[in-house]
């Protein structure tokens, strides 16, 4: 082979090679991206420090005051407030080895970008889906109980699924707020489970019905009650793990008046209390948080929570991150324009690092290790609360906790 010719792991990467596998990594992240699309993008600030300013336009008022003929009236102004957030980096990456390099058929560090284009983006889109996933405008299933822990499914009767009443009264919400359409719609995020029940409804409409492929969202599956919906199985799911492996605990000493103590029927190792503390627990319908746990055998173990409790000797104690009985609780956000920003992966966003056989010099004397990885920097920040609604519902099925 000519000494002129670059292979994918010569010291001498080409400034084609580069762009190819930067390109590559970016359109295996992008379709991850589900919960960036309706957001404001925001280019990563250059020599700006790591804040970044996400902009929010309040509306004009009512001109009601009629204008007087030959006299021009005041000028208005646009009231521009700022919400500022810190921008934070992430990365990971593959090592490959001298050996693996000569012997292996495949272009492995095509495979490696591959596979880190997919952990990237799906690192990415958890980012910002948490960040959403945290707002204040919550409507459990359609407003028949107040809180995650009174939703129910898998019952004869009575289940909290989605249904097309339950879309109505968040977009009725979303326009309530005067939150504008994203295009023709507001757009929902939903999980596949949840999707599948919403479809029964024989108003659900098939995205093919009534979109061309090109004006089409990324996971659009289709529409109804003006609301176009985007499926991921990234959707949040609220489903709490069990509390201890193989291990049930229970209430040993009941407290007629309540305390915030809670002993335990069961013994409670140093690890083991450690991985409790700031865990929701249910016990008979209450949910409590964990803020403190005294390691000890039978009848010396103990739990310290954050409001008085009223306890039976006996009582099971679950976890309370989900619905009633741990049923998982699934989200389903309801977006207009604006809710939100996030930073672009563009321009600096997301950046593929391939780091070549004999580049860390006496760090690796003998050439035997490359790298390949990716680091990305990163915000997301709710703009406007009032513009998205987190609807909360079981399913049908019952997943667990992502």
């Amino acid at each position: 082979m000519s000494e002129s010719i670059n292979t994918t792991l010569d010291t001498g990467l080409s400034h084609e090679m580069v762009t190819f596998y930067s390109d590559y990594l970016i359109d295996n992240a992008v379709p991850k991206l589900v919960h960036d699309q309706f957001g404001q993008k925001h280019p990563i600030p250059k020599n700006g420090g790591k804040t970044i300013q996400f902009r929010r336009y309040s509306p004009l008022p009512k001109a009601t005051v009629p204008l007087t003929e030959g006299v021009t009236p005041d000028g208005q102004k646009l009231e521009v407030s700022t919400v500022e957030s810190t921008v934070r980096q992430y990365g990971r990456y593959i090592e490959l080895s001298d050996m693996l390099v000569m012997t292996s058929i495949d272009n492995n560090v095509l495979q490696a970008t591959k596979l880190l284009g997919n952990q990237a983006g799906a690192t990415l889109d958890t980012i910002t889906r948490e960040v959403l996933n945290g707002g204040t405008n919550v409507q459990y299933a359609e407003g028949q109980v107040n809180s995650r822990d009174q939703l129910v499914g898998g019952q004869e009767s009575g289940n909290h699924y989605m249904t097309v009443e339950a879309i109505r009264l968040a977009a009725r919400y979303l326009k309530t707020q005067n939150a504008e359409k994203i295009g023709d719609s507001y757009v929902a995020i939903i999980h596949p489970d949840v999707a599948y029940d919403l479809m029964h409804d024989p108003a659900w409409q098939n995205v093919k019905t009534y979109c061309d492929p090109e004006d089409m969202y990324a996971g659009e599956i289709g529409r109804i009650a003006g609301v176009r919906f985007v499926e991921t199985t990234e959707a949040k799911i609220f489903k709490g793990r069990p509390l201890l492996e193989n291990k049930t605990l229970t209430v040993r000493t009941a407290n007629g008046t309540g305390s915030t103590a809670v002993t335990l029927n069961e013994s409670l190792t140093v690890s083991e209390g450690e991985k409790l503390i700031g865990r929701k627990i249910n016990i008979n319908g209450q949910i409590r948080t964990i803020v403190n746990t005294v390691n000890g055998g039978v009848g010396s173990a103990r739990l310290t929570v954050d409001q008085i409790t009223v306890l039976e000797a006996g009582d099971e104690i679950r976890p309370g991150e989900g619905g009633r009985d741990n049923r998982a609780v699934y989200a389903t956000l309801v977006l207009g324009e604006n809710a939100y920003g996030v930073t672009e992966i563009q321009g600096g966003g997301l950046r593929h690092i391939v780091k070549q056989l004999g580049s860390s010099g006496t760090a690796d004397p003998l050439d035997q290790r490359a790298s390949c990885g990716w680091k990305a920097t990163r915000t997301a920040e709710r703009l406007v609360e009032p513009f998205m609604v987190r609807i909360e519902t079981c399913s049908s099925f019952d997943g667990e906790e992502n």
